[in-house]
């Protein structure tokens, strides 16, 4: 991720719609702070501007020609985990939701939005990033018989299956879960500190999605589970009896 100007953010905004394009760019660059806005009509244009400017964060449609979101986010994260990436879509099923996360995108804005209401999902991203950047290089936590977590790169280490990149959500929930071990934190905590959304269905579904990719992660060790204690919220717990020497 590339370093701003002062406050400035740089923007890559992936859009087909010319007018819609024109419209949140205007919007977002008379914003006081201000914003750099590089645009793409597809996919294809969106990664070859990807490559050359590396913004701070993305905004991409979902369908486009050439080249559709799904397989530009595909491609990017296959280097970079780290660069926000926000999809827009008029119309959002669960199913897209899903494919979208798996994918590592960070987080969904609704068609038709203002200006404003984009700006404060990037704000909320780029805090989560930038503290992921700035955290001390000794925020690493054990995790069971054969994890080690390090928040401060964003990395889970398995003794038996290597390294593995999370992306910035996925970081910061297991952050979250590791510094509370053992308690369990509500899942109305959990939704307002990463989720800046209304709509309270699509926030719970996303959450479901992150906390399923990390049981997967952690799968290979029975001596460690998110557990979800129903009604109250998430707890990362360690079975001490299974634990041998």
């Amino acid at each position: 991720m590339s370093e701003t100007t002062g406050n400035t953010i740089k923007l890559l905004l992936v859009e087909d719609d010319a007018n819609l394009c024109y419209i949140i760019q205007g919007g977002l660059e008379d914003m006081i702070g201000g914003y750099e806005v590089l645009t793409a009509s597809n996919g294809e244009e969106g990664l070859k501007i990807w490559k050359e400017q590396h913004p701070d964060v993305i905004v991409s449609d979902i369908e486009m020609p050439v080249m559709d979101g799904y397989e530009m986010v595909r491609r990017i994260r296959e280097t970079d985990m780290l660069t926000p990436i926000l999809f827009t879509s008029g119309r959002v099923s669960p199913k897209d939701v899903v494919k979208g996360y798996e994918l590592g995108v960070n987080n969904y804005v609704k068609k038709p939005f203002l200006a404003e209401e984009l700006n404060a999902h990037i704000t909320a991203l780029l805090k989560l990033t930038r503290g992921m950047k700035a955290a001390e290089p000794s925020s690493v936590f054990p995790i069971g018989r054969y994890f080690r977590f390090d928040a401060a790169h964003a990395t889970l280490h398995s003794e038996t299956e290597g390294e593995h990149l999370l992306t910035v959500r996925e970081a910061e929930l297991l952050q979250l879960l590791c510094e509370q071990k053992g308690k369990v934190v509500k899942r109305e905590v959990i939704l307002s500190r990463f989720w800046n959304t209304e709509d309270d269905y699509f926030a719970s579904r996303s959450l479901d999605v992150f906390v399923s990719r990390l049981r997967k992660l952690l799968s290979s060790d029975d001596s460690v589970q998110i557990k979800t204690v129903k009604g109250v919220g998430l707890m990362l717990e360690e079975i001490k009896e299974k634990i041998t020497d």
